[in-house]
């Protein structure tokens, strides 16, 4: 019986990893937090892994553990990481032990700015109507899957959502350097985590490092349109096959987007540039395992997207609305772009929040220029008191126009002035699409767009 701890069991990614681990019938999990927020509490609670107590206990570590999991929540003087140190136990961070229960199985890993939670999702919702077992971590809840991590015994596959961000607080290499594929993907590299990677080029070079750890005779997989994806592909290892890939063929009628294959449409329930390059990306993927083009074809016409990534949300016969997670310049773009594009024949209402570190910052905002103009009305939203707590230097209104490039666009710092504006405005024959990696101070978006619309 191996027994397994988790600290920091809380976590978005932790509380998935300690329920998948706890379903193997010889694994016995516990864990600790100092804080668990909804939906980990609740969705542990469930399991049967919701700690009694609040808090750090050392004296719950002792030798009868097999090993600690410790998640990016947790700092390096944490008391029961100590304790278990100090006894020897063997300690994992959340993507060594991933690696690890994988080690003996071929590997998948998507990395990329953007676009990897939404292509690991439509490779896992491919593989899962074509019968294909496979381990599996994506950083979203992804509709037909219980958990966003999945271990089992009988699969010879995994297949991981690889993020550049740190391992944890006592690993300060990026997560998707410890995956080892076999079949690496990248979509696309836009400097992002300003706090971690201070220049563009330390951004990039955590790419080429990636690639460096691709096993021996592995494929990349890549965006051919990004620059810097092209030169990383042109000096990897001359064992490595590299793919490109570009976007697909396709066609928008009557408001339905098709990709078109050999003269045959077949139509998507997603849309967007950006998502069909995804979507080009895991076929690119699944062609590697076997899955014939028509099969994969076949198989995402029913992909509705990752949650939070260009979620629509509400829907009239005169409008529609959508919540999307973008937040970065490249993510913004792509998302305000695609939607204008499949609604041309409608206004286009952009709200954003700038709550990332990258995003508050005043050296990094000048990359958000011309993100924004294909939104027929456009609003920005920060809280200063987000700023305040992250320990940045206050950023200004002004300096948020002058960033963004655009002289209609509003400037709000105060959250109900953003919904009172929204709620002046007549719907009928608009797209709302609303963006940020938080909730707009407290804002139930959901519920929100659905008033605005009356649906």
């Amino acid at each position: 019986m191996k027994r397994l701890h988790f600290i920091a069991i809380g976590g978005a990614a932790m509380h998935n990893l300690a329920i998948a681990v706890s379903k193997k019938p010889d694994h016995v999990v516990t864990g600790s937090d100092d804080e668990i927020f909804e939906p980990s509490r609740s969705r542990l609670e469930a399991a049967g892994l919701l700690p009694p107590q609040i808090g750090w206990f050392p004296e719950k570590i002792t030798k009868e553990l097999t090993a600690v999991i410790v998640g990016m929540h947790a700092r390096a003087d944490n008391p029961e990481l100590l304790r278990a140190k100090e006894l020897g136990i063997d300690v994992y961070s959340f993507p060594e032990y991933l690696y690890h229960q994988t080690r003996k199985k071929i590997r998948v890993v998507v990395g990329g700015s953007h676009g990897k939670t939404t292509t690991t999702a439509i490779i896992l919702h491919v593989l899962k109507k074509l019968n294909r077992a496979a381990d599996y971590m994506v950083g979203a809840q992804i509709e037909g899957f219980d958990t966003m991590v999945k271990f089992s015994y009988d699969s010879q596959l995994a297949v991981f959502e690889g993020d550049e961000y740190l391992t944890s607080p006592i690993d300060p290499r990026p997560k998707f350097h410890l995956y080892r594929p076999h079949i690496a993907l990248l979509t696309g590299i836009a400097w992002d985590h300003i706090n971690v990677f201070p220049t563009f080029e330390n951004y990039v070079e955590q790419f080429k490092i990636f690639t460096d750890q691709i096993e021996r005779d592995g494929r990349l997989i890549y965006f051919e349109g990004d620059e810097q994806l092209r030169e990383i592909a042109e000096k990897v290892r001359p064992d490595i096959v590299t793919i490109p890939y570009n976007t697909p063929e396709y066609v928008i009628e009557h408001g339905v987007t098709s990709i078109i294959y050999k003269g045959e449409k077949y139509p998507l329930c997603v849309f967007g540039e950006h998502n069909l390059q995804n979507i080009q990306g895991a076929r690119m993927v699944c062609k590697q395992l076997g899955v014939k083009e028509t099969e994969f074809l076949q198989a995402i016409a029913d992909f509705g997207g990752a949650s939070n990534r260009l979620q629509k949300v509400a829907e009239t016969a005169v409008s529609v609305a959508f919540k999307d997670f973008a937040h970065s310049p490249s993510k913004l773009r792509a998302t305000v772009s695609a939607v204008k594009e499949q609604y041309s024949d409608r206004q286009v209402v952009a709200c954003m929040e700038l709550h990332t570190f990258s995003s508050l910052q005043e050296n990094f905002l000048p990359q958000y220029k011309g993100c924004m103009d294909k939104a027929d009305v456009a609003y920005v939203y920060f809280n200063p008191e987000v700023i305040e707590h992250k320990r940045l230097q206050p950023i200004t209104v002004d300096q948020v126009k002058e960033a963004f490039g655009r002289e209609d666009l509003v400037v709000f710092t105060d959250a109900g002035q953003l919904v009172a504006r929204l709620r002046e405005i007549n719907f009928e024959g608009k797209a709302l699409l609303m963006m940020s990696s938080g909730n707009f101070s407290g804002l139930d978006i959901i519920a929100f767009e659905k008033e605005l619309l009356g649906a």
